[in-house]
């Protein structure tokens, strides 16, 4: 099974993210992973889908998209020419003999604590996969009470390849 990471850029309208989700799932292809954010221009949004498959599979699903009329453009975000970030919110169970120990774990991959309650500190992180990966592998020898995840986004390396809509 291959990846691919396409950013879509759409008409900022009701029902484009029903549409585009729609396609996938009518034709019984599965989002790993889906970001949807309005772009500088507040007429477009960006959508970073990620999507797993044989290549035919990824290649049919790219040239379905690309017939939506809500799709203005596609890129595929190769790992090699690209930026991917997530970001994770991890609540973990707590005392106050704990936090110190939490704390630094959370220092190590410059993670923030976003809040801290009576028997829970929750740690916010961006990064890649695996740095997301690594934080939770750390994390679970505390009780993990709830994790929030964003999916992947990204943008291509560069500004060669920018698209400029009228």
């Amino acid at each position: 099974m291959d990846r691919i990471v396409l950013s879509l850029l759409v008409d900022n309208t009701s029902g484009v993210l029903s549409r585009v989700a729609g396609l996938f799932s009518r034709r019984g292809y599965n989002i790993e992973s889906l970001t949807v954010g309005v772009t500088a221009d507040e007429r477009y949004s960006r959508m970073t889908v990620v999507a797993f498959g044989d290549q035919n599979i990824l290649e049919q699903i790219e040239k379905q998209l690309r017939k939506l009329e809500d799709v203005r453009d596609i890129k595929e975000l190769k790992p090699s020419h690209s930026v991917y970030r997530e970001l994770i919110m991890v609540k973990v169970r707590a005392n106050a003999s704990q936090r110190q120990a939490v704390s630094a774990i959370s220092d190590i991959f410059r993670a923030t604590i976003v809040d801290v309650g009576k028997d829970s500190l929750t740690v916010m992180l961006t990064g890649d996969q695996s740095k997301l990966d690594a934080l939770i592998n750390l994390l679970e020898d505390y009780e993990i009470l709830e994790l929030a995840r964003t999916g992947l986004t990204g943008l291509s390396r560069g500004s060669d390849d920018v698209r400029y809509l009228p």
